[in-house]
């Protein structure tokens, strides 16, 4: 598994010319599931059927942030939109004790979910944001200068990989003279297979499309002990669905497929609820099976700001209705720029084998075959949590 990082950043400018199972951890695992099925929904319809990766830990995170500052109605379209809101002192610890709790296990896997505040000199922040914000998600606070930007594109380095927070903040040129204040959320992840791949280098695996066609694209083997299951949606679809754990079962890839070639994503897509996922990820069966899947590599850029407005998320984007007071303690913040970038690349991570095996394998053996031939939705979810890192969809894995 390569690196996937994802990265979200909130441009706000000024309109003034200067763990374990309880109550709780339930109804938050299906509020994080459903927030991510919404903005996997909401994604798709922007993509028209083609691939996409989008994360909602990244998306969710930089909108708690926003929670810290905001009041009335603007907090309350935001507390909608997530379900939930961080000023709720029982909430709010939960989530940090969450948090803190994956980036410790995050050690020696590369996963990491951060965040950092760039801050225009001269902007007065309240201190009770700041205290809040750099006690958050691994969150911190950089010195930026907004009238200056030496990039217009959105690259950061892991942090883990360098141990530094990103060294300036991704903006673009609309907004940079008036801007306070940049929030960019990054989730990164990078990771081994529980049990490695094989690639499938000499025979090319076919991959029909949703209009048809028919790909011959690169693939990757293996055989082994895997969760899987077969279930009907609510229109009564049928669909297979597989889990692969990751190296120290701290994540897992959860994959939903069609059963039928001929029945498109869009009709098992509606029908994807948090307890849906829930009730199928519970009644997967350790079973033995032969799995092929395609090597991909998908990178796109959202602008958030047409999907949160679809969800009710109007104020925040007004100079005029913006309640945003508590970042400052005072009126004329309001998010002039909202922008998601994600990348993903699947592999076998590196090994070795020879087709022929591969080929024989599938041939001579008896065990089941879970073959993602075809469109197929993925989520990369935190094993003991549940929450979604990621979520996104392959419609053709040559593009």
């Amino acid at each position: 598994m390569q690196p996937l990082m994802l990265v979200i950043v909130f441009l706000l400018s000024s309109c003034f010319s200067a763990g374990g199972s309880s109550p709780l951890s339930e109804s938050l695992r299906l509020l994080k599931t459903d927030f991510a099925l919404h903005l996997y929904r909401s994604a798709a319809t922007e993509t028209n059927g083609t691939n996409f990766v989008i994360s909602p830990a990244s998306v969710s995170l930089s909108l708690e942030i926003l929670q810290f500052g905001a009041r009335g109605n603007t907090g309350w379209q935001l507390a909608s939109a997530l379900g939930y809101t961080v000023q709720d002192p029982r909430m709010r610890e939960f989530l940090h004790t969450v948090y803190t709790t994956l980036h410790n296990s995050s050690q020696g896997i590369g996963m990491e979910l951060a965040c950092t505040l760039f801050m225009q000199a001269g902007t007065s922040l309240s201190p009770c944001f700041v205290e809040q914000v750099s006690w958050w998600a691994n969150s911190s606070l950089e010195p930026a200068d907004f009238r200056e930007p030496n990039s217009t594109a959105m690259e950061v380095t892991p942090r883990q990989s360098t141990g530094e927070a990103p060294s300036s903040p991704p903006w673009g040129p609309a907004g940079v003279l008036s801007a306070q204040l940049s929030i960019m959320s990054t989730m990164t992840f990078q990771s081994t297979w529980q049990r490695r791949f094989s690639s499938v280098v000499s025979q090319l695996l076919p991959f029909t499309c949703a209009n048809g066609a028919v790909l011959h694209v690169p693939g990757m083997h293996q055989v082994a002990e895997v969760s899987y299951g077969q279930f009907l949606d609510a229109a009564g679809h049928e669909v297979d669905v597989l889990e692969l754990l990751y190296l120290g079962r701290v994540a897992s890839l959860f994959l939903v497929l069609p059963q039928d070639k001929d029945t498109p994503l869009d009709s098992i897509e509606p029908h994807l609820t948090a307890r849906v996922i829930h009730l199928w990820a519970t009644r997967l069966r350790r079973t033995r099976m032969d799995v092929f899947l395609p090597r991909f590599q998908i990178q796109n850029q959202f602008d958030l700001k047409n999907i949160l407005r679809s969800w009710g998320i109007t104020d925040l984007f007004d100079p005029l209705k913006a309640n945003l007071k508590g970042i400052s303690g005072q009126d004329g913040f309001y998010v002039s720029e909202a922008i998601h970038k994600a990348k993903m690349e699947l592999s076998e991570e590196g090994t070795k084998s020879s087709a022929a095996t591969a080929v024989l394998l599938l041939r001579r053996s008896r065990t089941p075959a879970f073959k993602a031939d075809r469109p197929f939705i993925f989520l990369l979810r935190e094993h003991s949590t549940g929450f979604v890192f990621s979520i996104g969809r392959v419609s053709n894995p040559l593009d």
